[in-house]
């Protein structure tokens, strides 16, 4: 036998060919991706209320968007509150607001138009 120590330079040794050492976990989860973080790409439901909070403006097409973004800004205020990884609180909330507040603004407005037109006749 020589003397080189098993697993140096002998790679016939038994120990050569074992299981590799455990690799520490990486903490890739944390870090930012490509958008620094901005857009919550984990967290679907609060980019779709942030998305539809934003299209809740459209005088035509406001209130049937503004009562989806508040649900999906609920849901993913869940999410987030479940899984903090996946981000999008801001979005989430923004989507509630904007839904909050456009829906209103638009029903009211959908309701004195009714009005209006049943009133008209008389």
């Amino acid at each position: 036998m020589s003397n080189i120590p098993p697993n140096e330079q002998n790679p016939f040794s038994e120990q050569a060919y074992s299981e590799p050492a455990a690799v520490p976990p990486q903490k890739w989860q944390e870090q930012g991706d490509g958008t620094g973080g901005m857009i919550p790409y984990k967290n679907a439901p609060a980019l779709l209320a942030y998305y539809l909070g934003v299209f809740s403006l459209v005088p035509c097409l406001g209130f049937f968007v503004a009562v989806p973004a508040v649900v999906l800004g609920i849901v993913g205020l869940r999410n987030a509150k479940r899984n903090p990884v996946v981000r999008g609180q801001v979005h989430a909330w923004i989507g509630i607001i904007a839904g909050s507040i456009f829906s209103l603004v638009w029903g009211g407005l959908m309701i004195m138009g009714l009005i209006g037109i049943l009133t008209a006749g008389r």
